[in-house]
């Protein structure tokens, strides 16, 4: 099994086998160095001194012994091979110094340190040469210390375990990275967003848990993209076939007025009306899939934002005053847009006919004008004094068909697809549109466009 967390086990034990090696041989080479490396010249040193002392010894008594070792500046004695002193300082030689022939024995005897060479005199007969080193303490800070024993294996792990450490950050967020654009695409309507494949990779790195999840999600996007074609092809569809029986209903409507009495009327007028309805909802669905189905505008003009308002204006008032209720327009100042008119005109209508429909009566529809000098945007802000929308469905209005529960009435009227056709318009147009309640109750929209240079 090539998964994953095999291969993170595998880079690991080696990482850690590389260092454990290194730090050991640096170790080793630095603060054990070879016995013989060191030991070698002092015990070939010894020796020589001993053959010395012993000649010196034998050609003039313990005096000529005991001005070698002044000359030498050092302490020394000398030893028959039961361990009797001769010359020098007289010391105390334990069994160990004397009971191998020919071997260099070193004891420790408080603050010095005693060494013992046998040595053969030209006569034949056999010493002990003894030197006597005073040991020296040396005084370091625990720093000095600390960096004597980390220099140069911590370096060197730190490098190796760093090194480690940024090809499992590369190997675990490379992909996730991929992973995370292509969701958030799909996040923002992108439904042909995938998962970008990388580029050639080893074998070791094939058919691992990520590539399972990128084909997985690839697939589900594959799947989704799939699904709401479908959906948005049969609504269009079904708009399109209703068109026809909608208009032999009226034409039937019509022929039925001439030969109904007068007690047919009412029922004739609802039917009208339940069918111009029903030909209005036709119209606007056909009017959101052809927005859906656009990638683009392809009619460009210059559209006066504050004359597109004072137009749209009076009828909203009208339709306004049907409710007691009024509109007010803040555009103080002119500001210029670059798009389709019509398109405009239809978005900005159809959320503030939804504002009249939700406010309250005797309250007042507000709407502003304004600039965004930051982002370059003018802002169009359609304020109402109605029920609001609970936060946790503010960014579902602008789905088709939703409506909030507590607005679901014969009084409201709308299908809930203005709101739709408004957010489609607006991205096409490259800009933004959101909702938000107000303090005190009520709901603000606000639409924002790109400035026209």
């Amino acid at each position: 099994m090539r998964g994953l967390f095999f291969k993170i086990f595998i880079i690991f034990w080696i990482a850690q086998s590389l260092i454990f090696v290194i730090s050991t041989a640096f170790i080793l080479a630095h603060r054990f160095p070879r016995p013989n490396f060191l030991l070698d010249p002092a015990l070939s040193n010894l020796n020589a001194n001993a053959v010395e002392g012993t000649k010196r010894f034998e050609s003039g008594g313990c005096a000529t012994f005991n001005a070698y070792a002044h000359q030498r500046n050092e302490t020394l004695a000398l030893a028959d091979a039961s361990g009797k002193v001769l010359c020098g300082q007289a010391l105390p030689i334990s069994a160990d110094l004397t009971d191998s022939a020919g071997t260099i024995h070193a004891r420790r005897a408080g603050n010095v340190t005693v060494w013992s060479a046998p040595a053969i005199s030209s006569s034949g007969a056999n010493y002990l040469f003894i030197v006597v080193v005073p040991v020296h303490r040396e005084q370091h800070a625990w720093w000095e210390d600390l960096y004597h024993f980390a220099s140069p294996q911590l370096p060197v792990a730190i490098a190796i375990g760093g090194l480690t450490t940024f090809v499992l950050v590369l190997i675990f967020t490379r992909p996730v990275v991929r992973l995370r654009e292509a969701a958030l695409q799909l996040a923002q309507g992108n439904l042909s967003a995938r998962v970008r494949e990388p580029g050639k990779r080893s074998r070791i790195f094939k058919g691992d848990e990520f590539d399972a999840l990128v084909d997985g999600f690839n697939h589900m996007a594959e799947r989704l993209e799939s699904l709401v074609n479908a959906q948005k092809l049969l609504l269009r569809d079904v708009s399109h076939e209703l068109r026809s029986p909608l208009a032999r209903l009226s034409v039937a409507l019509e022929l039925s007025r001439e030969d109904a009495d007068s007690t047919m009327n009412t029922h004739l007028n609802r039917i009208e009306r339940e069918t111009e309805r029903l030909n209005q909802l036709i119209g606007q669905l056909l009017t959101l899939s052809s927005m859906e189905a656009a990638e683009g505008l392809d009619k460009i003009e210059r559209v006066s934002m504050k004359m597109l308002l004072e137009e749209m204006t009076p009828d909203a008032t009208y339709e306004a005053q049907q409710r007691d209720a009024s509109v007010a327009l803040d555009a103080l100042c002119d500001f210029v847009v670059e798009g389709r008119r019509e398109l405009l005109y239809r978005a900005i209508e159809n959320v503030v006919r939804n504002a009249v429909r939700y406010t309250q009566p005797g309250t007042q529809v507000e709407i502003r004008l304004s600039r965004d000098n930051e982002r370059h945007m003018v802002v169009i802000e359609v304020s109402d004094r109605g029920p609001g929308i609970p936060e946790s469905e503010v960014a579902s209005i602008f789905r088709p068909f939703y409506r909030v529960d507590a607005a679901r009435s014969a009084q409201t009227g709308g299908f809930g697809v203005g709101l739709a056709i408004a957010e489609r318009a607006i991205k096409l147009h490259n800009g933004q549109i959101r909702a938000s309640n107000r303090a005190g109750g009520g709901t603000t929209i606000q639409i924002s466009l790109p400035l026209s240079a």
